[in-house]
């Protein structure tokens, strides 16, 4: 009996594969293929300041490519010649969002917790990246809406959400 087992399967192994290499293309089964890793010219970033509070920003990156892609799971948050990027909410970052083509994903970021914090560190601009491997864009105090200054401490971003108000949500929660 184990004899049968073990020639069983390989015999049925063996015709399915036999039957997938001779189907055509368009008829063969197909897996789950994963889409690429986004290309940073099909990326559309963007970043402001909560209105009312210059400790939070909001940032959106859109899919402008003809097809789905992925990004990291968390965006790459850096701020001026500081060392360091803002640490994910909630921990453990690792892994990728699927952003299909023309979709926008969204995440917050607080930079500062208590922004008379002696301690706060002085910036005039943010990087923001989709994945650590891009270079991403930079924006200016100016462009977030911060004024001269972003004021840095501690500071921490939410993985990519489908909505603004998840994110949101996500940093409120953190």
């Amino acid at each position: 009996m184990r004899i049968r087992a073990v020639i069983a399967v390989p015999a049925v192994s063996a015709a399915a594969a036999a039957l997938l290499l001779t189907a055509p293309p368009s008829q063969a089964a197909t897996g789950h293929a994963r889409p690429a890793r986004c290309a940073e010219k099909a990326l559309s970033l963007r970043a402001k300041a909560a209105p009312g509070d210059p400790a939070v920003v909001r940032v959106r990156v859109t899919n402008i490519g003809a097809g789905a892609c992925v990004v990291d799971r968390v965006p790459t948050v850096t701020f001026g010649d500081l060392d360091g990027a803002a640490l994910p909410v909630p921990a453990g970052g690792g892994g990728t969002y699927r952003l299909g083509a023309g979709k926008t994903a969204y995440a917050a970021v607080r930079t500062i917790v208590d922004p008379a914090d002696p301690e706060a560190r002085r910036v005039d601009a943010i990087t923001v990246a989709a994945s650590a491997s891009q270079w991403g864009r930079a924006f200016t105090a100016a462009q977030l809406g911060t004024g001269s200054e972003v004021r840095v401490w501690e500071p921490v971003t939410t993985w990519w959400q489908p909505t603004a108000a998840a994110a949101d949500r996500a940093l409120r929660h953190g």
